[in-house]
């Protein structure tokens, strides 16, 4: 996959590799939500409270979460095994693009809008691993935390946040944008660790994001815009708001 500007950068931009990906009997299945065991997600969620950083490290703001068009119709999504749930609203589709599974369980599936760009990948048992060989300049749009999937008191957060600048590329000489969840704490500072959006999920770790593709999200009147300053203005679109409300709807299922 391909964006203005370079190659688009790989979700985990450090060493990760899948637990034995591999085919299993009686593998579980994701679909469209109206093809599973959904139930309409008949109340709104709450507007979450996310707190913004301005890229120059000034006072941090708080804001609240646009509430979804009145009327939209959302459904909850639940995994094939039955471990996590999420809410998505009920245009879009939730499908496994390759179809295999990690060995010995878990989940893969990807929500795709309704002209079937893909917005956001789930997978769950999944080994990953990283080093931190150098630093990029930073900026952390939004942070939430996500004490719903918190693991061992360790509590997961929802953001987006992106590495590089003009000035000073990024991982693979070129900016980068992501939104997800991670585990990793916010950073301090002028410069930080490549983009690790995974988060501990039993028995080993798992992601629920995507990078910021301008070909996939589209943002209306950006077009002529670098990189970095599209993904800050895609926060002010309607699908944005609604991608991160889906990602932090997730939550164990039952």
């Amino acid at each position: 996959m391909r964006r203005s500007g370079g190659l688009l950068p790989t979700m985990i931009l450090v060493s990760v590799v899948l637990a034995g990906c591999g085919p299993q009997a009686g593998p579980p299945t994701a679909t469209t939500p109206a093809a599973t065991a959904t139930t309409p997600a008949t109340s709104a969620a709450p507007s979450p409270s996310v707190t913004s950083t301005p890229p120059d490290g000034g006072a941090t703001a708080t804001a609240t979460a646009k509430p979804p068009a009145e009327g939209a119709a959302w459904m909850t999504f639940t995994t094939a095994d039955g471990q996590l749930a999420f809410d998505l609203p009920a245009e879009w589709s939730v499908r496994d693009p390759a179809g295999e599974l990690p060995e010995g369980g878990g989940a893969f599936a990807e929500v795709t809008n309704e002209a079937g760009k893909p917005l956001a990948t789930l997978r769950t048992n999944m080994a990953t691993g990283s080093t931190c060989m150098e630093k990029y300049p930073f900026s952390e749009f939004e942070s939430q935390e996500l004490p719903a999937l918190a693991q061992d008191g360790d509590v997961p957060r929802y953001v987006f946040e992106t590495r590089g600048d003009a000035t000073a590329p990024g991982p693979a000489d070129t900016p980068a944008a992501a939104y997800g969840i991670t585990t990793v704490e916010a950073p301090t500072g002028g410069s930080a660790c490549p983009i690790f959006h995974f988060f501990t999920w039993p028995p080993t770790a798992a992601m629920f994001g995507a990078f910021y593709n301008p070909e996939n999200n589209v943002t209306p009147g950006a077009e002529s815009l670098p990189y970095l300053e599209q993904a800050r203005k895609y926060m002010d679109t309607a699908e944005y708001q609604d991608i991160r409300r889906m990602i932090t709807s997730l939550r164990p299922a039952g």
